[in-house]
């Protein structure tokens, strides 16, 4: 069997059953996703968020090992989250983790992506 080594891992979590005035409010989810990064071990960069007329948050947090980042839709109570670290200092399953429960979510779905998958390579090689 191949050895398989991966830059990273990505994430994609679906929060379902959120309260409106959470989602809607853009300094309550930047706060949420600077603690969901800080509760998986990151190093934060930096930060953006916008809120969108008449309800909705965007925003991303930069870190170290990659970024989280979210889009949320208060009317639906729904808030779709993008978890990528790379290196094994972060796991990215702790944020969603800590996000499920600071959102006080119904239901959650989450699927995990590898990416940049190395077969057989100890280290990647960059064309020039």
């Amino acid at each position: 069997m191949a050895n398989i080594n991966s830059l990273g891992r990505h994430v994609l979590a679906e929060f379902y059953g959120c309260t409106f005035e959470t989602l809607n409010d853009p300094e309550v989810v930047k706060r949420y996703m600077t603690e969901a990064a800080l509760a998986a071990g990151a190093d934060i960069r930096e930060s953006v968020f916008h809120k969108f007329s008449p309800q909705g948050v965007s925003g991303v947090v930069v870190i170290s090992e990659s970024h989280l980042a979210i889009h949320t839709w208060p009317e639906l109570g729904y808030a779709a989250v993008d978890v990528f670290t790379c290196g094994n200092k972060v796991d990215p399953w702790d944020a969603c983790k800590y996000l499920s429960e600071v959102f006080k979510a119904e239901h959650i779905t989450a699927t995990e992506m590898r990416r940049g998958i190395m077969k057989d390579c100890p280290r990647a090689v960059v064309n020039q």
